[in-house]
């Protein structure tokens, strides 16, 4: 197959039921095993503004229902949404911060796409557990997005009132067990700080 209407590419995708694209995915799915081919259809697509491109090689298919935190899990993988967005979701941060946070143990970035912030943040992959899918997105627990959160806090590279959390949601136990994986004295400290 070497060319193919937007129209009908477009349909063919909806009927697959595909939220994002690649062109790898845009190969795949229509047997084009040339790149320049790939890459003239994705144009067509973005042109009559069927898919809207995140990032380089990434695109979400225009009408998808998706939240930021899918497109962000989408957008680096692994990661799963942490720090300040994960403490908002679960009412611990009263505050729904601008820019959307996730962990990754990849090098740390923000892409800006779809007018809005994705933060990835560097965890080494040590600490990189106690996430779980809540509706297909991969979110820390409350506990461990209150231990990023921490850490990073720990290392300087992140500030949260502490004062300011709800920690009615916190399974304090859970949270203990898991601040016993980490052995920085800094973050111990900072630990120990809370109002448990």
């Amino acid at each position: 197959m070497t060319s193919i209407s937007a129209v009908k590419a477009i349909r063919i995708i909806n009927q697959s039921r595909l939220q994002f694209v690649t062109p790898t995915a845009i190969s795949q799915l229509f047997d084009l095993t040339k790149k320049n081919t790939v890459y003239k259809l994705l144009q067509r697509l973005e042109k009559y503004q069927l898919i809207h491109r995140l990032n380089h090689g990434q695109y979400l298919v225009t009408n998808s229902s998706v939240t930021d935190f899918t497109i962000a899990n989408f957008l680096i993988t692994p990661s799963y949404i942490s720090f300040e967005s994960a403490l908002s979701f679960y009412g611990i941060l009263a505050q729904f911060p601008y820019p959307i946070t996730s962990a990754t143990t990849k090098k740390s970035v923000v892409i800006d796409a779809l007018n809005k912030e994705f933060q990835f943040t560097r965890l080494s992959g040590k600490f990189f557990f106690g996430y779980q899918s809540i509706n297909r997105q991969l979110i820390a627990c409350p506990e461990k997005a209150l231990i990023d959160s921490l850490y990073l806090m720990s290392k300087k590279l992140r500030w949260l009132n502490l004062d300011e959390l709800d920690l009615t949601p916190i399974n304090k136990n859970r949270l203990k067990q898991l601040a016993l994986k980490i052995s920085f004295r800094p973050f111990i400290k900072l630990f120990l700080k809370l109002k448990l």
